[in-house]
């Protein structure tokens, strides 16, 4: 375990090598500090908002053109119980883990495994970008902006978690554990929302038209 199993003083040393690196202050304390709640929340939110309107004003197209009317608030909802299901798993964990920190948080109490941030960064960008890509309308070309939506993420996930090790605010597990609980909790938006939400994730990562998944 990367609390007191034999990946611990393999990991510290990593740990320490990262943080005596090469990446300059300023730009690690910048990528750790977008972990912060109140820079990624925000964006999450402009995103809920987003998508409540463009799924309100597409269910109303449809009302209008006889369609069934879809579940349009699902996906937003189900990205903000997703949201407020962060903390409430990962503080359980850093509690029954009682992890030491780095040498830089000497001090603190122990409890570093998994990252707040990490996970923070990890589930609250993905969900925005997850509800972006999702309230789109099939265009061509759509294919080709999943990949890079991927990777950008990627990047930004990586960034945040070089910048918390940098900076001495983790070790790399704490972080690796985060992004792995992050991806459950993305998955299981996915499949909420593909199994319930009309116009289902399926049919719009293929381009095709939306299908009504409300009937039986």
């Amino acid at each position: 375990m990367a609390g007191h199993g034999p990946l611990r003083a393999l990991d510290e040393r990593l740990g320490r090598a990262v943080a005596s690196g090469g990446l300059p202050a300023g730009p690690a304390e910048f990528l750790a500090d977008l972990g912060n709640t109140a820079v990624a929340l925000p964006v999450l939110a402009a995103a809920v908002v987003w998508s409540l309107w463009r799924g309100r004003r597409d269910a109303r197209q449809r009302a209008d053109d006889g369609a069934a009317p879809p579940r349009w608030w699902l996906p937003p909802l189900a990205a903000a119980l997703i949201a407020a299901a962060v903390p409430a798993l990962v503080v359980p964990l850093k509690l029954w883990l009682a992890r030491p920190g780095p040498a830089a948080m000497a001090g603190a109490p122990d409890g570093f495994y998994p990252s707040g941030h990490a996970a923070t960064a990890a589930v609250l960008y993905g969900l925005a970008a997850l509800l972006l890509y999702r309230g789109r309308r099939p265009a061509p070309g759509r294919r080709r902006v999943g990949p890079a939506v991927a990777a950008g993420l990627v990047l930004l996930d990586a960034g945040v978690g070089t910048g918390l090790v940098r900076r001495g605010y983790h070790w790399p597990l704490d972080v690796l554990g985060s992004w792995c609980l992050a991806g459950v909790l993305l998955a299981l938006w996915w499949a909420v929302c593909d199994r319930w939400a009309a116009g289902g994730l399926r049919s719009a990562a293929a381009g095709g038209a939306p299908v009504d998944t409300t009937s039986p």
